[in-house]
């Protein structure tokens, strides 16, 4: 330091005392010399005060730190370490920017803001974990991590100590650190420990905290939890242990205070019905409640508080029953204390009453008897060695009794909860390490301090030895580290005060001797205590009581009263009473008064000898050892298990006594802070060398104070020794350490000093010089300007002269021009009368002219018209005769040839030439007979077989035969009947089609009636609605473009969000999925321990890899295509075609459901349910054909019942048919009444048409349903024409074909042989060789029987033809009837309508029919659509059904020209011919696990990465092609399963490598493109080529697998993104706050703790800017690459910049080194580096760079102006994406780096408080780092041919053919 440096000059502020701030600062006003006698200062209220220094006065004041320290994150990096710094730096952090939480060292300091912070969210535990402790803003989370990551570094337990007094808010952050291993730690497997561990929280609070005059959930106990962690330190197990619960407060609060949490939630719950038993009423009626005088907290609901109890009881795994007992017993402790004890005369006994009604509830509720309790209540028993006596008790020791069994009932139960909330946290893994987080009371003093006092304070004061030893060894090991000389440095050590408690004749020890005295007391104990310490320097007697003594604790003097110490620390309680409890016949009462060591004696034969007097027993060994004996063990464990760990501390500051929000009181705070060990901290870091700078960091802060010369050398660390030697004289005062300068307090101040000195003579020049230049530059302006001005001034003079010269001009032209205008016109006026004149004149000579020659031409056109008709009369006369002639000549010549033919055909020359053939067939049959002769030698035994068998069948078919021709008889009666009944028919019709006629008449005229009305209507609307339009034309031009903007901006936020939540259920399927496969591994792994294994039946059940192996069409929809079409189309025209879609949906799951359940009912029928469906199946085509071709019926029906291909009838079945015969004659009658029916319902509906409808609606459904009618019998008529054509074409066949030769050379079987097979192929042509009786007619009048089985089989197959026409006919009457009653009800609809619409006004009838008619139209074209869909469907499938047809018949014939083939003689070898390659691949069914393996589980993104982008999704697709195109759907379902299964596989296995994953979300959405684009939708097909429409899939619809396939690309896309994320987040905060993108633009400031966290890892470096646009650069190109779609790389890249956002914008909230003015030109740089990139890479379209919006605002909010009311305007308006809390928050860090910049004051930040605004997320600080938005695979179709694709040789896929 320089000789001359003066601390104490003019200007330095400075500390002085103050009795009521602690601390006042002041300013110096005048230099001090050393020597005087007082210092002149200026108080902050202007007041000047001489204070005195010097050897009789003050010592000098303390220095005040520079502004810029002010508000440091950490206090040791203060350069002026004392407790006015630190209780500055802690008041002003805690008052204006609102921080609790301030690093002092190792020691977090936390104070109680008494209000509900929004710092402890799931997002701020994400923000903490991984960071060093010193990255961020001081935290509980901080700490909590610096312990999770030293656990997992060190392999070395760890505590966090949590400390303070009552109110602090210690139970507060012990919970938080608890959650915060609960969330990061997790859980090692589904016991979801975590939960339980901070379930635990609410039942410790209720049974162990209570409200007190300083805090309303103060704990009453300590407590200290181990949660356990495994290997990979994951949540295993807890444990808790607790410590001096202040069982007191059960029987005694003081005033304001209460009782325990449970016992008002119990009373506050009484009213429930569980409770109503308990006998419970308000707190107020119990005397162990209400000694506070108030049982209500302030903003706190005891039932609610309850009913979270017993959820966390449930949680826990306490049962009801046990939960039950429980409560119980804290009500008999409450009735307990309202027992009245009642006084006997003598004053020295006393008895309850045993009608007391609490004692009953009391004796109830815990299970005892009545009479022992109330006895031994007031009586106890004294046992010596020879005799036992029974002594009386006064009231008051009776009540003492009583107050002692209710505090050991309550501490039993407490004991009782704690030891089931151990064993529900144990677990049975084994624990690796543990984390113990030690919520312990903090020093307490009152007015009146007892044995809880002395024990708390005693723990405390062992706490605070371990605190100290631990502080002093990290700051020497530091020292070591750096290897700096270092001198012991002197620290308080409270080791004497611990031995004055618990050495030998210590205080303890002396009070457990007198508790061991018979006739011991207080006073007694008080008397030895002042004999034996009266020499320590600890130890005082009180100069006013000999009862009380004091002691001097590291914290405060504090005085005890002695009265009571004994009673407390004997805890006596009486064993009568206790053996009382031990008999309760409720079980967990018993178990909680019964010893662990008390064990059942062994039941043994030896008879028992009692002994004449009983023996007294011992007493419990438990009940031998006092409270502070018990307690000073337990303390010596726990001392034991700290000294093991690492500790970790944390000290809860109270900030005032009314618990105020973010009110502080200095007196408090610093006694707390003298008690809690902050300010010893303070003082050991102080003794040392306190600030401390890395080398790299002083040189950037001070390289001002470096000469050119210095900062040439390369040296950083001699450069920093070089500037230090020069600055700093004295050596003493700094050290030079391995990685850091270490300096003595005051040393970082001067240097500030010196640098802020520097600044400001560089400043001062800086202002010369501009000021200079600026003078310059506005001389320079002044006579530019001059010149300026005069230049204008002539020229302006100049252009008025010149003005004036052409203005005289224009005036002589004015002039000229005028006097002609005037002239000109007068002229044109006389010359246009004159011409009007003559034009009138001529046009009327003209018209007269026209109208004779119009006579004229009218005359001409009347003769030629009559001269023509009579000239066609003529005609026609003429032409009629010749015609009658011609006939008359021509049947005469018809007949003469006629009789010519005739006697030609009895010739035998036409016989000759008809059989001229015959000949050479009869020797080409001859031929072939012998050479089957030849064959028939060698196989004669098996035709002799062959030919006995079908003999036997010949038989039976003739007399079937004849069976059918007498039956055929029989019926010629019938026919008659029937043919009367189709005349009858015809007629009907008839009369049906003139009585529409007439309808039609009767609705043309109500037509033109209505149409007449509906034109006076309209013309009536038509001037409303001009006055409406008017007024709507003006509103519609300013709501056009909001309502349009804001209906697309709201359908595409619903869009988004539905995308959203079906995403998150994507990703839920896949943590699902992903824990079943854990679920199966870990059973793999037990396949060896015992119990149930699993078959291989039940194994195939598991094993299976893909959920989709059975889906159904009705559930599943392709939600991509669908979103497509929407944006493809539109939202409204889309709106019609997804309520259509839906439809459609609903019909085929109905159809499907029907489906089912008749295949279910036909499986359990069995065969006589089939024969009875065949039965009635029969007569439904008896119907049909008693419609058509009754005379058909007997062949169609009878005949086919009786031949072999029915199912033999039993008796049964024969008596069934019979009946069924039956039941045809009376639905014949019924057919006959139904016919009836239509024909008068036809006539009302046309009737009521005719009559009410007001409009067109109803007749044109009438019309329709009478042109359904009419089709239906033009195609009857049809049919029976088709019927007469198949009649003459059988009797023809049957002239034809019947010879001997033929009969001759037919046989029985080949009969057999053929007559099925070939006419179940034969096209329907050949069916119409039917007679029309049902039999062959031949000349002779008889049939041969092959005939006759050759007809029956041609009838058996028009019988199938023809069912198919009587289901389709039958469902189109049923339709006819369906669409009756629908205009029944439509009907009665309509007029309803007309008696509505009769009764509005015109202007509103007219109106309603508008919006009537609007909605008639928009249903019928959803019907339209609808129907078009339907038709659109049928014709596609009828499509593929032909194609299958064609192939069969194909292949038919390939196989029959195989079977005729003659056999070669010799070899041929058959040229193939080339054929072209269709874009198919064929691969065998063996194969396919052959190309799973090479095309998917082996491949590698590299090896094809120089052929086509996504070339295996292509290859799968042309398998898939080949499988369509063959009309296999086993193999396409096999092929895309285990696809989609491998797949996943190998996701599964390369979690982590980006380009594995994105190579299979670029093939994965490609296939899904494939399956899109050849699908022969025609929404898809738009873009395709003629030859990629020929490729499309013709045989299956897989619109269900592209929905697996999606939600397989979205689970792909989720994966991508895991990953990029892992890999960019470690870089994102290094690249965007810390690296110096801009070189030497940010300053550094003291870090104080910053980066020296013992978990730091110091090898590794930060990251740049650069490497992270590398990373990005490197994720684009592989996603190119990959031929990934740049739709979706787009959207990657927007998630990956929401990250960096969230990330960095996080990371600035929880920051406050970043937030400075420097900083935030930084980060405005590396965004605009960003958004750079982006517009390089062609991704600005994105929307990425909206992600970036609020770190940009961010940074420009550290950049502008923060001081007026206009800044708040603009800072408002400019940050419209962060959210108020954020600018709040962001202002409050921000910190200036030079003194030169001012910080942000407190009024300006409330403005931003203040100001109304409309943000989203307001009440949200940091965002969501997993948000993520909804991916979207837009439809790309690929404009690749498949045939030209060619497959790389390397992949090894040569088992497939190319088709």
């Amino acid at each position: 330091m320089a000789a001359d440096y003066n601390p104490y000059c003019k200007y330095t502020r400075v500390w002085i005392p103050d009795p009521s701030e602690v601390w006042k600062a002041a300013e110096i006003i005048r230099d001090f010399k050393e020597g005087e006698p007082e210092l002149l200062l200026r108080l902050e209220d202007d007041t000047t005060l001489a204070y005195p220094v010097g050897p009789k006065g003050k010592p000098l004041p303390f220095l005040r730190n520079p502004d810029i320290l002010v508000g440091e994150n950490d206090l040791t990096a203060l350069s002026y370490l004392h407790e006015p710094a630190v209780l500055h730096n802690l008041r002003v952090r805690f008052l204006e920017p609102n921080h609790i939480y301030t690093y002092c060292g190792i020691v977090l300091v936390a104070i109680n803001p008494y209000d509900q912070l929004h710092i402890y969210g799931e997002e701020v535990i994400r923000a903490y974990s991984g960071q060093n402790m010193g990255d961020m803003d001081p935290h509980i989370f901080a700490v909590a991590e610096e312990a999770y990551k030293q656990m997992g570094r060190d392999e070395r337990n760890q505590s966090i100590i949590v400390s303070g007094e009552s109110g602090a808010g210690k139970t507060v952050s012990a919970k938080y650190a608890m959650r915060f291993f609960a969330t990061v730690g997790g859980s090692a497997n589904d016991t979801n420990v975590e939960e339980k561990v901070l379930a635990s929280s609410p039942i410790m609070e209720a049974i162990g905290n209570a409200k007190t005059t300083r805090n309303d959930n103060s704990s009453r106990f300590g407590k200290y939890i181990q949660i356990g962690f495994s290997r990979p330190f994951l949540i295993i197990g807890a444990n808790m242990r607790t410590y001096l619960l202040e069982k007191s407060r059960v029987v005694f609060q003081a005033e304001d205070e209460r009782n325990y949490h449970v016992f008002y939630q119990l009373c506050a719950s009484s009213s429930l019905p569980e409770f109503r038993e308990l006998g419970l009423t308000s707190a107020e009626d119990f005397t162990f409640t209400s000694l506070g005088e108030n049982i209500f907290i302030e903003g706190v609901n005891d039932a609610e508080d309850f009913k979270k109890t017993r959820e966390a009881l449930t949680m826990l795994g306490i049962k009801e029953s046990s939960q039950s007992s429980i409560f119980k017993v804290v009500a008999s402790i409450l009735h307990l204390g309202n027992i009245e004890i009642c006084t006997e005369r003598d004053g020295e006994s006393c008895h309850v009453s045993r009608d007391d009604l609490h004692l009953q509830h009391f004796s109830r509720l815990l299970g005892v008897e009545l009479q022992q309790m109330e006895h031994w209540l007031c009586h106890r028993k004294l046992v010596t060695s020879s005799e036992t006596y029974l002594k009386k008790m006064s009231k008051k020791q009776a009540e003492n009794a009583r107050n002692a069994l209710a505090k050991h009932i309550y501490a039993r139960m407490f004991d009782w909860i704690v030891e089931h909330i151990n064993k529900v946290l144990q677990s049975s893994s084994k624990q690796h390490s543990f984390i113990g987080v030690l919520d312990i009371y903090g020093f307490e003093t009152f007015e009146v301090n007892s044995f809880e006092q002395f024990c708390i304070n005693y723990a405390n004061e062992k706490l605070q030895q371990q605190f100290n030893s631990h502080v002093f060894k990290l700051e020497q090991e530091e020292y070591m580290k750096e290897l700096i000389p270092w001198t012991l440095i002197d620290f308080c050590d409270n080791q004497p005060c611990i031995d004055l408690i618990e050495a030998r004749l210590g205080i303890l020890d002396l009070l457990d001797e007198e508790c061991k005295v018979p006739k011991g007391t207080d006073q007694n104990w008080a008397q030895k205590l002042h004999q034996k310490h009266s020499s320590s320097a600890h130890f005082q007697k009180p100069r006013m009581s000999n009862t009380s003594f004091i002691i001097n604790h590291f914290a405060d003097k504090v005085e005890y009263e002695c009265e009571g110490f004994l009673e407390k620390n004997r805890d006596t309680v009486y064993e009568e009473q206790i053996n009382i409890l031990k008999a309760s016949q409720f079980q967990l009462v018993a178990d909680l008064f019964n010893e662990k060591e008390d064990v059942a004696p062994p039941k043994s034969s030896r008879v028992n000898v009692r002994p004449a007097k009983p023996t007294p027993r011992p007493a419990n060994k438990e009940h031998r050892k006092t409270v502070g004996h018990q307690f000073r063990s337990s303390l010596s464990m726990l001392m034991e298990t700290l000294n093991a760990t690492t500790p970790h501390y944390v000290r809860c500051i109270k900030p005032n006594d009314f618990k105020e929000a973010f009110s502080f009181d200095s007196k408090r705070a610093v006694q707390q802070l003298r008690a809690c060990g902050v300010l010893e901290t303070i003082r050991i870091s102080a003794a040392g060398y306190p600030s401390r700078w890395t080398y790299p960091d002083f040189f950037s802060r001070y390289r001002v104070l470096l000469k050119k010369s210095d900062m040439t050398l390369a040296d950083k660390k001699l450069v920093c020794k070089n500037l230090l030697e020069t600055l700093i004289k004295e050596p003493d005062m700094f050290q030079f350490g391995k990685t850091k300068i270490f300096f003595r307090a005051g040393q970082v101040a001067y240097l500030e000093k010196l640098r802020a000195d520097r600044f400001r003579s560089a400043c001062i020049r800086i202002q010369k010089t501009v000021r200079g230049w600026l003078q310059r530059v506005r001389f320079l302006k002044v006579r530019k300007t001059a010149i300026t001005l005069q230049r204008y001034g002539r020229g302006f003079m100049a252009r008025r002269h010149a003005d004036f010269l052409r203005q005289t001009r224009a005036a002589l032209v004015c002039q000229k021009q005028l006097r002609m205008v005037r002239d000109r016109r007068a002229f044109l006026r006389v010359r246009r009368a004159a011409v009007t004149i003559q034009a009138f004149t001529r046009g009327t000579f003209t018209r007269r002219i026209f109208k004779e020659f119009l006579l004229h031409h009218k005359a001409m056109i009347i003769q030629r018209c009559v001269r023509g008709w009579l000239q066609r009369r003529k005609f026609q006369r003429s032409r009629a005769a010749a015609i009658t002639l011609q006939c008359a000549f021509r049947c005469v010549r018809a007949k003469r040839r006629v009789q010519q033919l005739k006697v030609e055909a009895r010739s035998a020359q036409h016989l000759k030439k008809l059989n001229s053939g015959m000949e050479n067939k009869i020797v080409q049959l001859q031929r072939k007979m012998d050479d089957k002769s030849k064959e028939q030698r060698s196989q004669n035994e098996q035709l002799l077989q062959v030919n006995s068998s079908l003999g036997g069948e010949l038989k039976l078919l003739q007399r079937k035969l004849q069976e059918a021709s007498s039956l055929q008889q029989g019926g010629g009666g019938r026919l008659a009947s029937l043919h009367d009944e189709l005349q009858r028919l015809r007629e009907e019709l008839q009369e049906a089609h003139a009585l529409r006629g007439e309808l039609q008449e009767a609705h043309a005229n109500e037509k033109q009636g209505l149409t007449q009305r509906v034109e006076e209507l309209q013309k009536e609307n038509s001037l409303v609605k001009s006055e409406k339009e008017e007024m709507n034309q003006k509103i519609l031009k300013l709501t056009r473009s909001s309502a349009e903007e804001g209906s697309r901006a709201s359908l595409q936020e619903e869009l988004d969000e539905e995308r959203l939540r079906y995403q998150n259920l994507l990703k839920e399927v896949s943590r699902l999925e992903q824990k079943y496969e854990n679920l199966k591994e870990e059973q793999s792994f037990s396949k060896f321990a015992p119990g149930h294994r699993r078959n291989a039946s039940t194994l195939s059940s598991q094993e299976s890899d893909s959920n989709y192996t059975s889906i159904s069409t009705s559930e599943l929809g392709d939600t991509e295509d669908t979103l497509q079409h929407v944006e493809d189309v539109g939202v409204e025209a889309a709106a019609l075609d997804l309520s259509v879609f839906l439809k459609l949906q609903r019909r085929v799951r109905d159809l499907e459901t029907e489906r089912g359940r008749l295949q279910q009912q036909l499986e359990r029928g069995g065969r006589a349910q089939g024969l009875y469906i065949y039965t009635i199946f029969t007569a439904y085509i008896y119907m049909y054909y008693y419609y058509y071709s009754p005379s058909v019926l007997y062949m169609n029906i009878c005949v086919p019942l009786q031949s072999s291909e029915a199912p033999p009838l039993s008796e049964q079945d024969a008596a069934d048919l019979t009946y069924t015969s039956l039941k045809l004659q009376d639905v014949e009658v019924e057919n006959l009444k139904l016919r009836k029916d239509l024909l008068s319902l036809q006539k009302a509906v046309a009737e009521r048409a005719g009559l009410s409808d007001p409009t067109n609606e109803l007749q044109e459904s009438h019309a329709l349903l009478m042109s359904q009618l009419r089709s239906a019998n033009e195609e009857l008529e049809a049919r029976k024409e088709e019927v007469l054509i198949l009649r003459t074409q059988i009797i023809s066949s049957a002239h034809n074909e019947q010879s001997p030769a033929h009969q001759k050379e037919q046989s029985p079987a080949p009969l057999k042989e053929q007559s099925p097979a070939p006419l179940k192929e034969q096209s329907p042509a050949p069916l119409k060789e039917q007679s029309s009786d049902g039999a062959i007619v031949s000349e002779q009048g008889s049939t041969p029987p092959e005939k006759k089985e050759y007809v029956c089989a041609g009838e058996c197959e028009s019988k199938r033809l023809l069912e198919a026409q009587t289901r389709r006919h039958g469902d189109e009457l049923t339709a006819l009837h369906t669409q009756i009653e629908l205009l029944k009800a439509d009907i009665e609809k309509k007029q309803e309508l007309l008696n509505f619409t009769s009764s509005l006004s015109p202007e509103d009838r007219v109106e309603y029919s508008v919006q009537q008619e609007i909605t008639r139209l928009t249903n019928d074209n959803l019907d339209l659509k609808e129907l078009l869909e339907k038709l659109e469907k049928n014709e596609r499938k009828l499509k593929k059904q032909l194609r299958i047809y064609m192939k069969k018949v194909q292949e038919l014939e390939v196989s029959q020209a195989e079977r005729t083939r003659p056999p070669l003689s010799r070899q041929v070898t058959v040229q193939r011919k080339e054929k072209d390659f269709e874009g198919m691949l064929e691969l065998h069914q063996d194969d396919e696990t052959l190309l799973q393996k090479k095309l998917i589980a082996e491949i590698s993104p590299g090896s094809v990465s120089s052929s086509v982008p996504c070339l295996p999704a292509y290859i799968l697709f042309m398998c898939l092609r080949h499988a369509d195109y063959i009309n296999d759907d086993q193999k396409v379902e096999s092929l895309l399963t285990q696809s989609i299964n491998s797949i996943k596989r190998v996701l599964k296995k390369n979690t982590d490598d980006f380009e594995m994953t994105s190579f299979w979300l670029a093939n994965t959405s490609r296939l899904l493109h494939c399956l899109k684009q050849y699908s022969g939708d025609q929404a898809f097909m738009t873009q395709n080529s003629v030859k990629q429409n020929e490729h499309c899939l013709k045989n299956f619809d897989l619109a269900e697998y592209r929905q697996v396939l999606s939600d397989l690309s979205i689970q792909i896309y989720q994966q991508l993104i895991r990953v990029a994320e892992a890999s960019i987040q470690p870089m994102i905060v290094s690249a965007m706050l810390e690296s110096e993108s801009i070189p030497s633009l940010a300053g550094v400031k003291p870090m104080g703790y910053r980066n020296r966290s013992s978990s730091m890892d110091l090898e590794g470096g930060g990251f740049t800017l650069q490497a992270l646009i590398r990373q990005l650069s490197l994720f684009s190109c592989v996603m190119s690459d990959h031929g990934l779609d740049p739709e979706v790389r787009g959207q990657v890249v927007r998630q990956l910049f929401h990250c960096i956002n969230a990330v960095t914008l996080n990371n600035l909230l929880l920051r406050k080194d970043v937030c400075s003015w420097s900083n935030g030109m930084q980060l405005r740089y590396n965004t605009s580096q960003l958004e750079e990139w982006l517009r390089a890479n062609s991704l600005f379209q994105s929307k990425a760079s909206v992600c970036l919006e609020p770190i940009i605002q961010a940074a420009q909010l550290l950049q502008v102006k923060k001081k007026t009311t206009q800044d708040a305007e603009a800072i408002c308006s400019l940050c419209s994406a962060l959210s108020t809390q954020q600018i709040v928050k962001i202002l409050n860090l921000y910190t200036p780096l030079n003194e030169f910049e001012e910080r942000v004051t407190v009024s300006f930040i409330r403005s931003i408080q203040n100001r109304p605004q409309q943000r989203p997320d307001a009440g949200q600080l940091l965002v969501d780092t997993k948000f993520s938005f909804p991916v979207l695979f837009p439809y790309a179709p690929s404009a690749l041919s498949l045939e030209t694709l060619l497959i790389p040789a390397s992949l090894g896929l040569d088992f497939l053919s190319r088709v």
